[in-house]
């Protein structure tokens, strides 16, 4: 899904949100990053589910909080 944002995030691509993990595609960035439940949280992926979808700072999330937590 094309990421939409309120707060010009353009950083982030498009996201794809699955049950327990959100996948990110980044502008510049060929590859996808999945953070799943077990890799970052489930607190911070269901705190990213929700950004996404409002379009809301994701990228400022993610870097802050989650950046290398991701699946590998």
């Amino acid at each position: 899904m094309n990421y939409s944002t309120i707060t010009n995030d353009a950083a982030i691509k498009g996201h794809e949100i699955n049950h327990q993990s959100i996948t990110v595609w980044f502008h510049g960035v060929k590859r996808p990053f999945t953070y799943s439940y077990h890799s970052a949280g489930s607190h911070h992926v269901r705190k990213m589910k929700k950004l996404a979808c409002q379009g809301d700072d994701l990228h400022s999330y993610i870097n802050e909080h989650v950046k290398r937590r991701f699946v590998r």
